[in-house]
């Protein structure tokens, strides 16, 4: 025969402290959002256009059985060594890319001197600089991207005084400011007083106990 069971049920505000912390963690572990990352994606992309970036694609496929580009960005964090943000995709001289990143981003000055190296070392290379930068290994981080760096001229000249080393630490800064970006975003979805502002405006509910109710 049919037993019918009654459970008070509580929204986040209601509960003890000890129990609200039960229940954020079930929303940072099954109710987050998997594409949080989207915005900060979008953003890299823009600075990497700005830079000289073009990115290679892979293709993802949909659950409907299609399938769509998606540039070759990856990260893994944030706990583990060896975490970190890496990217494939080529490189080469944009003009003015020092002056837009400014007006796109006018207070990171960790960009600024990104773009202001890669001037530099084009400048003494008649602007004839161009990299391929490709993943490999296991990890995502920016040692897991083989750079290769060559001078486009005319004439055969070799890459003048430093110029490879100055181009892969750039690139790979860029992947470090990318992860620094995940981060930082990450930290801020995650942290209590968004994840009580989602939890009560979905409307979830819980036990006494903090436990995800229905």
């Amino acid at each position: 025969m049919p037993e019918l069971i009654c459970t008070n049920v509580y929204r986040l505000d209601e509960l003890p402290e000890a129990s609200k912390e039960t229940a954020r963690a079930w929303y940072r572990q099954g109710g987050f959002d998997d594409a949080w990352y989207e915005e900060v994606f979008e953003d890299f992309q823009r600075i990497a256009d700005i830079l000289g970036i073009r990115f290679k694609t892979r293709a993802l496929r949909l659950v409907s059985g299609g399938t769509r580009r998606e540039p070759c960005i990856w990260f893994r964090g944030f706990w583990s060594q060896g975490d970190g943000a890496c990217w494939e995709g080529f490189y080469g001289y944009r003009k003015r890319a020092a002056v837009e990143i400014r007006a796109y981003a006018p207070e990171d000055d960790d960009l600024h001197r990104i773009a202001d190296r890669l001037q530099a070392v084009q400048r003494r290379n008649f602007y004839q600089l161009r990299a391929e930068v490709t993943h490999r290994g296991p990890y995502d981080h920016e040692y897991s991207m083989a750079i290769s760096v060559e001078r486009d001229s005319p004439g055969g000249q070799d890459l003048f005084g430093e110029a490879e080393d100055v181009v892969v630490e750039a690139l790979r800064d860029l992947a470090r400011w990318l992860y620094r970006q995940l981060e930082r975003e990450y930290a801020y979805l995650t942290s209590d007083a968004v994840v009580d502002e989602a939890i009560l405006a979905i409307g979830y509910t819980f036990t006494e106990a903090g436990q995800r109710f229905g």
